[in-house]
């Protein structure tokens, strides 16, 4: 049986040339990196050339990059660590984020209201998934009161690419923090943090093929920010614990590789993305895409399927040997509707048919046609 992997948003596997990387440190360079050691040292050399070359690769400064356990750290540390700061600061305490963050922003801002007090304005989306920039300046007012805006890259589960660079300019302007989580965006969209104009950046390593359990959080110089995990002085004291540092070099060789690869597999994706959606909708009665259709990452196909419930045809596609969602892998077994497919307007019913197909590096042509072979039946069969 054909096995096709259609589920790169969830996480990639590990490139070949990175798991080298990593096994070969995991042996050679144990040290722990504060020691003062040879063996010390040497930890500390990888580390900091580690931090070098992802600095280099978000044309941002080493002193700036912060290495975490992956993106979900990352994002609750820029929102707690970020807003707790500058609250302390200035008394600003009102968070502006998305209606269709990823669950490690929503439930920390909620956090953030319940127990801390803090005002929570959700930004609304479009019916593509787009957030409005007139919204963005009409809620930051003159940005006073305002902790911290945090709004994704890339969405996770419709693709949709919000214009950060833009928000980044209002929110410059006004002096007010400006978060994003690029997890989604990592290997796929220019990471210029210069050019977004971010404050701060959440990366996980697992989502372009490195391993899981690494990431990083861009900090820009200057900006507030209170650690969230204390206990030791690593990280210049704004994350405690010792670094893993075989994982952080196998990121930044993963990062190197995506973005040396990122224009051309960009455009070999994009084709094989149209073509998948193209087909379907024009193939299966009752399809639906949902996000934007140009403004999208080029690996990433969602949809609706109206009548057919996508526990359904998950189990049925993967028993074809075909794997792929119905949209965050990290939400998966909730018994409630995708807050995403809320935010842009779809019914619960409509919801529940809900279907990612992501694809990846070793994604072929012969791969999207063996989904067009199984799925029409698929449906119909859910469906009945």
């Amino acid at each position: 049986m054909q096995q096709v992997y259609l589920d790169h948003a969830a996480t990639t596997p590990v490139r070949r040339e990175v798991l080298e990387v990593m096994q070969r440190h995991f042996a050679e360079v144990y040290g722990n990196p504060s020691s003062i050691h040879r063996a010390g040292r040497q930890a500390s050399v990888l580390l900091e050339r580690s931090r070098e070359t992802l600095a280099g690769l978000l044309n941002a400064r080493p002193g700036e990059i912060i290495f975490t356990s992956g993106g979900t750290e990352s994002d609750n540390a820029a929102v707690r660590g970020i807003a707790l700061a500058r609250r302390a600061m200035t008394g600003a305490d009102r968070l502006l984020v998305s209606a269709i963050e990823h669950k490690a922003v929503l439930e920390t801002v909620e956090e953030m209201r319940d127990r801390f007090g803090f005002k929570l304005d959700l930004l609304p989306v479009d019916r593509e998934g787009l957030v409005s920039l007139d919204d963005v300046a009409r809620a930051l007012g003159d940005g006073r009161d305002v902790a911290l805006v945090s709004v994704m890259y890339a969405n996770n589960e419709i693709g949709t690419i919000e214009p950060i660079a833009e928000i980044g300019s209002l929110c410059r302007s006004l002096n007010v923090p400006f978060h994003t989580d690029a997890v989604q965006a990592g290997g796929k969209l220019p990471l210029d943090v210069e050019a977004l104009q971010v404050d701060a950046l959440s990366l996980g390593a697992h989502k372009f093929y490195g391993p899981k359990g690494v990431g990083l959080l861009y900090l820009r110089s200057g900006a507030p920010f209170w650690p969230q995990m204390t206990g030791g002085g690593q990280e210049r004291g704004r994350r405690a614990g010792t670094e893993n540092v075989p994982l952080i070099a196998a990121m930044a060789k993963a990062l190197e590789l995506a973005e040396q690869e990122r224009n051309d597999e960009e455009q070999r994706l994009r084709t094989l993305r149209d073509y998948l959606i193209g087909a379907l909708l024009e193939s299966v009665d009752g399809v639906q895409l949902t996000g934007a259709r140009e403004k999208r990452l080029a690996n990433h196909a969602s949809f609706v399927v109206e009548g057919a419930e996508a526990e359904g045809m998950l189990i049925a596609l993967d028993l074809a040997g075909i794997a792929a969602s119905s949209g965050s892998a990290c939400a998966s077994g909730a018994n409630r509707p995708s807050h995403v497919l809320e935010a842009i307007g779809l019914s619960p019913h409509l919801a529940a048919g809900a279907l990612r197909f992501s694809l990846g590096r070793d994604t072929t042509a012969a791969d999207i046609d063996y989904v067009l072979t199984v799925l029409p039946e698929i449906v119909k069969r859910v469906r009945s």
